[in-house]
């Protein structure tokens, strides 16, 4: 009876766990909301972005009415010592005297200490322009709205890079009503001489890539996709010409992902991991861009109700990875997650391990 009651209890707790995803809750530092919706005057926000300054981070979204309306700006919080300022509005979309809703705001620190805040400005994806404005002061004040030239847009939702040789390096790409092709940009560390790198997008529908390293002069992009999966190509050139693209064994949702270069080598990846809904959203590792293991599962809503996405990445100077996304577009969320605790589990069919 007594080795019954054994086999039982080993039985329940296999089974308490079938079906579980695998969470990696042990490697997560800190997971908040960067405001509370009684601070702001906006009821709906999305595609927040991040950067490191030596005083803090910084956090950008748009907020407004809803994702389209003419009341749609750009909003940022800092912090400083732990601690998320009140929001402010940055830039709005008034051009020759009418509002137009403003987009997908991207963060990025030049060599020489200015923050950029690029962003996309104009009624649609298909006919919105870019823009920038750079702060001195680490994100407290911010200069005039500058135009992207020769109806170039800078980077479309994930952060610049920058290049060995000084360059910045934008992912980017335009939608028409018919189709969506992704490219690059590159400008010099002064945002002058800028010039367009085409890719051979194929067969692929690809919007939204984001660039990770590799030694030997190779990079590689990822990118959001209408197929069902996450889309790559590769450099081995230090991003001046790239591989056709490609499928990965990665699911995708066609919503957003990003991904960073880690210090100790290692690529970490944030995405919804699943082809339908936003209600999963998790980070990735992986050593050659190839092979990736379930690392953190941040947001899983099995009732497939909420919206968790357009995810943002760094890695901050003292190592820790930090993330912030859209919560059910309603809210921005920021969490800490330390690298050195992540035990991860391989992703194997596509398929999100289990516990």
């Amino acid at each position: 009876m007594k080795n019954l009651n054994i086999i039982a209890g080993m039985l329940l707790t296999v089974s308490s766990f079938a079906g579980n995803p695998y969470k990696g809750s042990n490697a997560v530092v800190k997971s908040e909301f960067i405001y509370q919706a009684n601070e702001v005057s906006f009821p709906s926000c999305h595609a927040s972005t991040i950067v490191e300054t030596p005083e803090g981070m910084i956090a950008a979204w748009f907020g407004g009415t809803e994702e389209r309306a003419p009341d749609v700006c750009i909003y940022t919080s800092i912090n400083i010592k732990g601690k998320w300022s009140k929001p402010v509005m940055v830039a709005d979309g008034i051009h020759e005297s009418k509002q137009y809703p403003c987009w997908n705001p991207v963060l990025f620190r030049k060599d020489n200490g200015d923050v950029v805040l690029y962003y996309k400005v104009g009624p649609t994806p298909r006919d919105w322009w870019g823009l920038y404005k750079t702060s001195t002061d680490n994100g407290k004040t911010w200069s005039a709205a500058t135009r992207i030239p020769n109806d170039l847009l800078g980077p479309i939702k994930n952060k610049p890079v920058r290049l060995p040789d000084g360059k910045i390096l934008y992912p980017t790409s335009f939608e028409t009503a018919e189709t969506w092709n992704s490219y690059l940009e590159t400008s010099d560390q002064n945002l002058n001489n800028w010039q367009r790198i085409n890719l051979e997008n194929g067969k692929y529908q690809t919007i939204q890539p984001t660039v990770l390293f590799y030694q030997n002069k190779t990079l590689q992009l990822l990118f959001r996709s209408k197929n069902k999966t996450i889309i790559e190509s590769w450099s081995n050139d230090n991003g001046r010409t790239w591989s056709a693209l490609m499928p990965t064994n990665l699911p995708n949702n066609n919503s957003g992902i990003d991904a960073v270069t880690l210090k100790n080598g290692q690529q970490a990846l944030i995405f919804n991991p699943i082809t339908n809904g936003r209600n999963k959203l998790g980070i990735a590792i992986s050593k050659d861009g190839k092979n990736w293991e379930a690392a953190v599962l941040l947001e899983d809503d099995p009732n497939s109700r909420g919206e968790y996405s357009y995810p943002a990445i760094i890695q901050s100077n003292d190592g820790l990875i930090h993330v912030t996304y859209t919560w059910k577009r309603e809210l921005v969320k920021y969490a800490v997650i330390d690298p050195s605790k992540i035990k991860s589990k391989p992703i194997l069919n596509s398929e999100w391990p289990e516990e």
